[in-house]
């Protein structure tokens, strides 16, 4: 099997739905499969995907799990070469699997590669490449990190250098939209740390596919796009555990060297063998 598209869904039903009809046309030509981790939906998304998408490969969950363990659930089943994590709420173009499935085979140290997202009404989204928000990145600086990503435009003081909109080239952190990632190197690094819940754990898996001597990518060619979806407070208590607590975490880990946890599916940390251009 070439491909594997993963995607967890929470009460997202009309968004899973255009999100699906979009990967039927963009996968027609790709051995694939596709597998819906529904997290405890009360939309009825469950009914949909039953009747209008009775391929799909349906994990029902009875309570809302974490980001980080329901893709780590469904990582477990699937058997694609390459395995896409996309958001429900998102339209891909119907080339995308096209070009990433031949870029992806044209450079054999890509461990992982997200693309260049755009809103409904077509404007660009810096977050496609940005990965890290103001807030991660003042973090990883304060603490010594920064480091640890050094083509982040955070810390660059080259701009020029950074990644433009319609420029393929390497990245730190992958986008957790839309992530593709290498099957070989999942199983070298392990699945996602579920420590972190909602938060962080793109950015831990992106350095361990780094550490391991691979690379991540910005991949302008081709997009997706990011449909509208209610918007998480910043100032509820849920979102300030998990946001701010995942820096924690980060930091514990690779900082103060956190124990790994015994577990056969979370990866090990290993010394940087991250190639800087």
């Amino acid at each position: 099997m070439k491909l594997s598209v993963i995607l967890v869904n929470h009460n997202s039903r009309n968004g899973l739905r255009l999100a699906l009809t979009s990967l039927h046309k963009a996968a027609r030509n790709i051995p694939h499969e596709i597998l819906v981790v529904d997290n405890a939906s009360s939309d009825n998304s469950v009914e949909m995907l039953n009747t209008e998408f009775p391929h799909v490969k349906l994990l029902t969950n009875p309570t809302e799990e974490t980001l980080s363990k329901a893709n780590n659930q469904a990582l477990q089943q699937v058997m694609g070469e390459y395995i896409l994590l996309l958001s429900p709420d998102t339209i891909i173009s119907v080339d995308s699997f096209t070009k990433l499935n031949d870029f992806m085979d044209q450079h054999p140290l890509a461990g992982g590669v997200s693309v260049r997202m755009v809103d409904f009404k077509g404007d660009y989204l810096q977050r496609s490449k940005h990965t890290l928000s103001g807030s991660w990145a003042a973090f990883i600086k304060f603490v010594g990190l920064s480091s640890y990503f050094p083509k982040t435009y955070a810390f660059s003081q080259k701009k020029a250098d950074w990644v433009d909109e319609f420029e393929t080239k390497e990245i730190d952190v992958l986008n957790e939209t839309c992530m593709l990632l290498r099957r070989s190197v999942l199983e070298r690094t392990g699945l996602f740390d579920e420590r972190f819940a909602k938060f962080g754990y793109n950015i831990d898996l992106s350095y361990r596919i780094r550490s391991q001597g691979f690379k991540n990518y910005y991949y302008s060619k081709t997009y997706i796009i990011q449909l509208p979806h209610k918007a998480v407070s910043k100032f509820s208590w849920d979102y300030i555990r998990h946001f701010y607590g995942a820096m924690i975490i980060f930091a514990a880990k690779y900082l103060f060297k956190l124990p790994v946890l015994n577990d056969k599916n979370i990866g090990e940390l290993y010394p940087s063998s991250y190639e800087m251009e």
